[in-house]
């Protein structure tokens, strides 16, 4: 029997889509090793680790060759994954060189290595989910440029409004997500940084074995005029292992100053939320009563367990219910700031479940939304039969903008609110209504109402609009 304990089961949204792997136990534990790895690579480049230790330790810090379930088990007596690992990895090489062994994690203490595979992990999470976004961006462009005219009911709360184009609405989804984008190009252009501080953010176990092997200097503990270390070798510490790992060099160790963290939250519930727009919009639009779009169909998708007539908007629910999820998780991160001390006994290991749930409900959404947009087809001919369910009422604001100069603004309005009244109590259209209405005699005649009360003529500048943002 399988020994996977998170298979997904509960998620669907995330279930099967690239980001499982790059954020699952053997991803976030290779993250770690690649860390401690990286540090080593990182001191051997400055001297103070033999390079041939460096190598080693590289070598061994493969994945395949640990139990993440023991290093869980182990992890309960520590509170956190990254002790029993050392151990582990330090076994491992010490098996190969002994010598080599005493070099793991070198100075090192756990949430430098924690927190800097945190950043990996979101890093490589971070690229899937940008490259599913452009994709999904592409297919919405395609879309608003196709249906620039298409002309659709606009709707607020809930209720026909006035005409606008699926065009417009479909370059306002993708604007959501170029503005996704842009908050994950931001983190993934230097604001995801390497953590290193130490024991207790001042770095000065990497400073102290440094001077005992030899690489900062002479023993004593010299520091510069300014109270840095000697050589300013922190500086090229985090230079270095920063250039090891890709992730970007912060100005301040970080254990308890959680801006990373914080700063990914935004961006996972923002991008959630966006994807959550299209999702929502999706479902109000492929309502029966509505009609207007359809989800891509597949064999068996969207089948109900008890309706056969069914085909249920699965792909919008997945999206919906990672939107209502991550920012309930991306909050609890941002909680997290309250980080006591010079590390928090607490603050900081609730992250991590947070992290890598909106990191996989996100990266899960992202690629669902790629098929959804693909896909989505649209139908401009129930769009238009909708626009008649109000016989032309639709298109009441048009009318009193039209007359108020020869009316009043007030009086205009007023007429036209009687009139609406008058077509839905009698069933017929605003413009038959307005015809008999004798306080329009000799205004508008009946060619002039037919013209008023098309609603493809009152699209404002949708159009350009549409324009505008493509080529933005």
């Amino acid at each position: 029997m399988s020994q996977v304990t998170d298979a997904g089961l509960l998620s669907p949204v995330r279930a099967g889509t690239p980001v499982e792997a790059v954020v699952d136990d053997r991803a976030w534990l290779q993250a770690m090793l690649d860390a401690e790895a990286a540090l080593a690579r990182a001191q051997a480049r400055l001297g103070t680790l033999p390079r041939r230790a460096a190598e080693l330790i590289t070598a061994k810090a493969r994945v395949d060759a640990f139990d993440p379930r023991a290093l869980a088990l182990a992890a309960r007596e520590t509170a956190n994954p990254v002790v029993g690992l050392v151990a582990a990895l330090t076994r491992t090489v010490a098996a190969a060189d002994p010598a080599a062994a005493e070099y793991v994690h070198r100075g090192s203490t756990s949430q430098d290595i924690f927190d800097t595979g945190a950043m990996l992990v979101a890093a490589r999470a971070l690229r899937l989910i940008r490259d599913d976004l452009a994709r999904t961006e592409r297919a919405l462009a395609e879309l608003a440029r196709k249906h620039r005219d298409t002309v659709m009911a606009g709707r607020t709360l809930a209720l026909q409004a006035v005409p606008t184009t699926f065009g417009l609405k479909a370059a306002g989804w993708r604007q959501l997500l170029l503005d996704a984008e842009d908050r994950i190009a931001g983190l993934l252009e230097g604001g995801l940084p390497v953590s290193l501080g130490g024991a207790a953010g001042t770095l000065a176990g990497y400073l102290e074995y440094a001077r005992v092997d030899g690489g900062v200097g002479g023993g004593g503990g010299g520091a510069d005029e300014d109270g840095g270390a000697v050589d300013g070798y922190p500086d090229r510490l985090i230079a270095a292992f920063a250039a090891e790992t890709g992730l970007a060099q912060p100005v301040l160790p970080w254990h308890a100053l959680r801006t990373p963290i914080a700063d990914l939250a935004a961006a996972l519930a923002f991008t959630a939320g966006a994807l959550g727009k299209i999702a929502i919009d999706v479902q109000t639009l492929t309502r029966t009563e509505v009609g207007e779009v359809a989800e891509p169909g597949a064999a068996g998708r969207g089948s109900s367990s008890a309706m056969p007539h069914k085909r249920n908007p699965v792909l919008a629910t997945l999206l919906r219910s990672a939107a209502l999820q991550v920012p309930v998780l991306a909050a609890g991160l941002t909680q997290c700031l309250l980080a006591e001390d010079e590390r928090s006994g607490g603050a900081w290991h609730a992250e991590w479940l947070l992290l890598r749930e909106c990191l996989r409900l996100v990266g899960g959404s992202a690629h669902t939304a790629v098929e959804l947009a693909e896909g989505l087809e649209v139908r401009p001919d129930r769009m238009r039969a909708n626009l008649a369910l109000t016989g032309s009422q639709i298109v009441s604001e048009r009318v009193a903008a039209v007359l108020a100069p020869r009316l009043g603004k007030v009086a205009a309005k007023d007429l036209l609110t009687a009139a609406s009244a008058t077509a839905d109590r009698e069933g017929r259209t605003l413009a038959e209504v307005l015809a008999g209405t004798p306080h329009l005699a000799g205004l508008l005649d009946e060619a002039d109402l037919a013209t008023l009360c098309d609603p493809a003529g009152y699209l404002g500048a949708a159009p350009r609009l549409v324009e505008r943002a493509l080529s933005s």
